[in-house]
């Protein structure tokens, strides 16, 4: 599925059940007012205030993020309190928000080891100790059967991942509010508190239907501590609202399986050793040098933005830029994106929260730093022709709502809406959109404007009026001296 203290990269979660909203035609103030401190936890666009006057002032910014959250789970897109939606408001759910990530927690972070340790400080008095670590064991097994991560619990000391079982304050800024409100909470990998998980010991713990099942939630759980956000899909195990299942020979569903697997990859199956000796590989590769940012020669592969970042590919590495005063860091491509070397082109398409980026004749389409399932596939799904190998640039232009791809001395136009090209195209660059040059080996959006680089200079353009404004360097964005 797609699945904070310490502090840039770590991010908590937790399981609520939100009682009291009956579903009805008429929403009364209490239900609006619940409405509102919902969207604000799980939708992160509304804030929460009371209801009448303040209400009716941000109505249009309430009815933009209800249909988000009625898209988000199948609903009709009604922008009203229906009671199907109060319904859905209702049922027991993860606090993980389900549309936009928080400031500090830009795509998920991953553990970069292959043992991680965790130990339980505290336990439940609802299960025997033997119980509650077989149960944990089996929930952090799931993972370890899919992914090269093997778990091992310590006794003393300061694991990886610490569990305990307390209600109410217990340490951290997210208290526990009694029986039936928060079950769990759990921190995304990172220093510190990542991958803590906390248990509300108020909670009546058990390892059947009744009460909250312990395998289940920390199964859900366990999977934010690995990096996993939500999905869509209502049989996964990272969906939002917690669900009962039968948990005897459970496996992980192939939702969670294929996003864990698309951060750490796949376990391999172990080979038992022969009299044979195995051959010892060559030598391999080395990894090309970090590109000088600063270089007034620097051209880049390609460039986008994703939530609120801006990315700049060269060669198999992309350089971050998270705003003017935060810096830029530097990455490997294929320790961020397993599977893909390098990027020829990209770009971001919020409204579906995916980033599609393009390698030779393949793309993928990401979320965070998780390839979607069903990916790579074929650069003609997009209507290009079979004889396209590579697309040099890619740019979303969000009042058209079109992408525009480059290859060569021509561009397409695609209709996300519609999924499919525009009729007319390719046009020829050099006299459709003039002065940006006859090529493109990278574009990207940002606040507005278009820019367009063709080797170490780039085009700032209008795209409405279809006028180049000016000419930079493409380092004036890799804050040099």
């Amino acid at each position: 599925m797609e699945g904070a203290l310490a502090v840039k990269s770590v991010m908590i979660v937790v399981i609520l059940i939100r009682c009291g909203a009956v579903p009805t035609i008429s929403p009364s103030r209490e239900d609006v007012f619940k409405a509102r401190k919902y969207l604000s936890e799980f939708f992160s666009e509304v804030g929460v205030t009371a209801p009448d006057s303040k209400f009716r002032s941000s109505l249009d910014s309430f009815e933009d993020t209800l249909r988000k959250m009625q898209e988000f789970f199948g609903l009709e897109l009604t922008g009203q309190l229906d009671s199907n939606t109060l319904e859905v408001m209702s049922r027991p759910r993860c606090g993980f928000t389900d549309v936009k990530r928080y400031g500090y927690f830009d795509g998920r972070p991953r553990w970069d080891k292959t043992e991680i340790t965790y130990r339980i400080t505290q336990y439940t008095p609802d299960m025997s100790r033997r119980d509650v670590d077989a149960t944990i064991a089996k929930a952090l097994k799931l993972y370890s059967d899919v992914i090269p991560l093997d778990f091992k619990q310590i006794r003393r000391g300061t694991a990886d991942v610490m569990i305990m079982f307390k209600g109410q304050a217990h340490g951290d800024f997210a208290p526990f509010d009694g029986n039936g409100g928060v079950l769990a909470h759990a921190f995304s990998p990172g220093e510190g508190n990542g991958g803590n998980t906390h248990f509300d010991e108020d909670e009546d713990w058990t390892l059947t239907s009744a009460g909250a099942n312990l395998f289940l939630v920390a199964a859900h759980e366990f999977g934010h501590a690995l990096g996993l956000s939500h999905a869509q899909e209502p049989t996964a195990l990272m969906y939002p609202t917690y669900q009962y299942v039968a948990t005897e020979g459970y496996k992980l569903p192939d939702d969670d399986r294929q996003g864990v697997q698309a951060t750490y990859g796949v376990r391999q199956p172990s080979v038992k050793p022969t009299g044979t000796p195995k051959p010892q590989p060559g030598p391999t590769a080395a990894s090309e040098p970090v590109p000088d940012r600063c270089s007034r020669r620097l051209a880049f592969d390609a460039v986008a933005s994703m939530q609120g970042s801006l990315y700049f590919f060269k060669h198999e590495y992309f350089w971050k830029r998270i705003s003017s005063w935060e810096g830029i860091t530097v990455q490997k491509i294929q320790s961020f994106w397993p599977g893909i070397k390098h990027v020829d082109a990209a770009y971001e398409y919020k409204k579906s929260n995916m980033t599609v980026l393009f390698e030779d004749n393949h793309y993928w389409a990401v979320r965070g730093n998780t390839v979607l399932p069903g990916y790579p596939k074929l650069v003609s799904d997009f209507g290009l022709p079979p004889s396209v190998a590579k697309v040099d640039a890619a740019v979303f232009v969000p009042i058209t709502s079109r992408t525009l791809l480059f290859v060569k001395g021509k561009y397409w136009s695609y209709n996300e809406r519609g999924g499919r090209m525009d009729p007319g195209f390719p046009k020829l660059i050099r006299r459709s959109l003039k002065g940006i040059g006859r090529r493109v080996d990278a574009a990207f959006e940002n606040r507005g404007y278009l820019y367009f680089s063709n080797g170490a200079r780039q085009i700032e353009y209008h795209y409405p009026r279809r006028k180049a404004l000016r000419t930079l360097l493409n380092n004036a964005w890799m804050d040099c001296n």
